[in-house]
């Protein structure tokens, strides 16, 4: 069983350096990583603040950096962040990184990798 899944931003993250940051890898959440932002403060005056904790704690590596902060995931681009949120959802509900998709011309479906979704 696959606990950790590596993926790639559509366009990255920039830290204060202006190092751009792509490749991570996400953990499995544990039903303590659902429950603990529950009780921040943050969350609970603003509940769409839930999912910046959330992705914070199961984020496991961004590139070089290998301790995720909130502020982080604050900064991604807005695009980033949505990636993430399906991937989270992906990885978790059904366990793994491929979902299956129907070509919009010829109607056949096809497997899909969401973690190479972001790579140029």
């Amino acid at each position: 069983m696959y606990t950790q899944f590596e993926f790639t931003l559509p366009r990255g993250y920039v830290d204060e350096a202006g190092t751009l940051h792509k490749n991570g890898v996400m953990r499995l959440a544990t039903a303590m990583d659902e429950i603990a932002p529950l009780r921040d403060l943050r969350v609970r005056s603003n509940q769409a603040y839930l999912v910046i904790i959330l992705l914070s704690r199961v984020i496991v590596r961004l590139g070089t950096i290998t301790q995720m902060t909130p502020q982080i995931i604050e900064n991604l681009f807005a695009a980033d962040l949505a990636y993430l949120q399906a991937f989270y959802r992906q990885i978790n509900e059904e366990g793994q990184s491929h979902v299956s998709v129907t070509c919009p011309e010829c109607q056949a479906e096809v497997a899909v990798d969401l973690a190479s979704l972001g790579e140029s």
